[in-house]
């Protein structure tokens, strides 16, 4: 099998011709990719470790076993939690049609799991109409079924709701309710739960809610305990976390990293 690179390729996959081509690479716990873009649209699988890709519109945050979908030519940052085993497939974006067209976090099929698996000791100068360029088009068919899942922190552009989610992504455990924020900010809580939705397509309490969500994934990551997360998250108790962790993502915490 390819031994995994320290570092991707990018060049040489950009310059290939192919509509896919499939990478292993590995990062350090902490690793930071810089915000930088391709020209091909991007999968980026973590069979261990997560994943946080962030852009100039929200967060996806990566458990293992899933990933990541970016389009061609979006500008994008990644930050390693744990030791991150990655698989990148490159796709030319004239070879992606039915594809997402924006960041989406994608369930990975056992399928294309064993197809990346296989992509990985495919040559960079496979033939189109080889068995190898065959595996590569199936490859691409199962990209299209597959399931997008609710991984994703949206960032407004509203200048008003920037200093509430950067408090809010800065201390989860912050109760301040959004009558409160109104009071400080000046204005009526109708006009901010319109503005809320307007810029995210979510309620400020939802929104919250996502944000302890999402940080609550990078925790379990690092191996913090189910208590020690509830209550850095402003949960009653661990089992109100754990309940409400179900109810987003239908899998306890511990059952979520084993699936």
């Amino acid at each position: 099998m390819t031994t995994p690179e320290k570092a991707p390729r990018y060049l040489q996959l950009h310059d290939t011709g192919l509509p896919v081509t499939v990478i292993a690479v590995d990062y350090a716990s902490g690793h930071r990719n810089p915000p930088h873009r391709h020209p091909n649209a991007q999968l980026l699988h973590a069979v261990t470790g997560v994943m946080v890709v962030s852009t100039e519109h929200g967060r996806w945050v990566v458990p293992p076993t899933r990933g990541v979908w970016v389009p061609a030519g979006v500008e994008h940052a990644v930050r390693m939690v744990g030791e991150v085993h990655m698989r990148a497939a490159f796709v030319e974006p004239d070879a992606a049609p039915g594809l997402p067209t924006q960041c989406a976090v994608l369930g990975i099929s056992a399928l294309l799991r064993e197809l990346i698996l296989a992509a990985l000791d495919i040559p960079l100068s496979y033939q189109r109409d080889s068995r190898d360029g065959r595996l590569m088009r199936l490859l691409l068919d199962e990209l299209r079924t597959l399931q997008t899942l609710p991984l994703h922190l949206p960032q407004p552009s509203d200048a008003l709701l920037q200093p509430i989610c950067d408090r809010l992504r800065e201390s989860p455990d912050d109760p301040t309710s959004a009558e409160s924020w109104s009071r400080k900010l000046g204005i009526d809580p109708r006009t901010l739960h319109r503005r809320f939705v307007k810029a995210t397509g979510l309620t400020f309490t939802q929104w919250r809610q996502q944000a302890r969500l999402l940080n609550a994934l990078e925790r379990l990551a690092s191996g913090e305990r189910v208590l020690d997360i509830a209550l850095a998250l402003g949960y009653s108790s661990p089992t109100a976390f754990t309940t409400m962790f179900k109810r987003q993502f239908g899998l306890t915490p511990s059952a979520f990293f084993g699936a």
